[in-house]
């Protein structure tokens, strides 16, 4: 089974680590909620089929990110879908929608003057 583990993403927790319940769960995702932070956690809509939906607009990338959480009592889960529609240009054509594991990393890139007068791009 841990292969197939590893091909599904399932993670455990270390055995000393003991076991929250669904409600202790959803109380922590909604309090990571804050008026600094880029994400929203919320509870989900019916339509949504899930318990909590989180969030991520980043518009300088034209991506918007959202994971959909289904807590599992009986079995201590947390089951998740991760969604991302992407769109890089000023147009509809090129708009994409991905389901599941998003492997992408977005880098925002600057680019600024170093003392000896040239340019670099700095992250």
């Amino acid at each position: 089974m841990i292969l197939f583990d590893k091909l599904t993403g399932t993670k455990y927790p270390d055995s000393r680590v003991a076991p929250r319940s669904a409600e202790e769960v959803r109380a922590a995702l909604l309090a990571l909620n804050g008026l600094d932070v880029p994400y929203r956690v919320r509870n989900a809509l019916p339509a949504e089929k899930a318990d909590l939906v989180a969030e991520c607009g980043i518009r300088r990338v034209g991506v918007t990110l959202k994971t959909r959480m289904r807590l599992i009592p009986e079995k201590h889960e947390v089951r998740f879908l991760d969604e991302r529609w992407e769109n890089r240009s000023s147009g509809p054509a090129n708009a994409q929608y991905g389901r599941g594991h998003a492997p992408t990393v977005y880098q925002q890139w600057e680019t600024r003057q170093v003392p000896d007068g040239r340019r670099r791009k700095v992250v």
